[in-house]
């Protein structure tokens, strides 16, 4: 498996926000694509550890992106998912430049990917520019805790600005549907991410108990 990403290709990123059960049930039924990456999001790694992270490891050859936010200790976090069987990583576009510096560059060490996630950041070429190692992925990201408010969106003017500057993929997150992935695409981005959602909860995304595996293939179609 590459421990790179294409900005030209365009992939689909399935984030379990739950539990290891949920992970344990899913995660054998989706389609072995190498454009498919498969995240630890927040609430999961808060909930079951590292082992979280081991576990889809086990189940899962392909790419494995740890949403640990990184925001302070970038070496040692991004050592902790490297050893559960990451080879992404996520750190907040909000944190020091000197911890972004740190979280990329040891990312190159350990050839892991690094995402900058530029959550709650108004521009992010200002968390950018001061950087002297540049991440692999820029995520433009509009928080489950924004999803309900009316009129935000993932801010996709910002791509082109970004891609002119840097070689970077460019990840679209939170709140996506088929509708939203079709306007990452169209907006230039090429990774979008895509929330497994129980029935009930208030946020977007594929509800676990729709068929996950079918519509993952759609997205995957949706986005080609």
């Amino acid at each position: 498996m590459s421990t790179t990403l294409d900005h030209r290709v365009r992939y689909l990123q399935i984030a379990f926000n739950y539990d290891l059960d949920l992970v344990r049930r899913v995660l054998p039924t989706l389609p072995r694509h190498p454009r498919v990456l498969i995240e630890a999001g927040t609430p999961y790694i808060k909930r079951e550890g590292m082992r979280g992270i081991s576990a889809m490891r086990s189940l899962w050859a392909g790419h494995i992106v740890a949403d640990i936010k990184v925001a302070d200790g970038a070496v040692g976090e991004v050592e902790m998912v490297r050893g559960a069987g990451a080879d992404a990583v996520t750190a907040l576009g909000n944190s020091p430049t000197e911890t972004l510096d740190l979280f990329v560059q040891h990312c190159r060490q350990l050839n892991m990917i690094s995402m900058i996630d530029m959550l709650g950041v108004h521009d992010p070429l200002v968390a950018l520019r001061p950087m002297q190692h540049k991440p692999d992925v820029i995520i433009l990201h509009k928080g489950r805790d924004e999803e309900s408010t009316r009129g935000k969106m993932i801010q996709y003017r910002h791509v082109n600005r970004i891609r002119s500057k840097y070689d970077a993929s460019i990840s679209a997150a939170g709140g996506v549907g088929l509708n939203e992935a079709r306007s990452a695409i169209f907006n230039g981005a090429n990774i979008v991410a895509v929330n497994l959602v129980r029935p009930g909860d208030p946020w977007e995304g594929i509800s676990t108990s729709d068929d996950i595996a079918g519509m993952a293939r759609k997205f995957l179609e949706t986005i080609e």
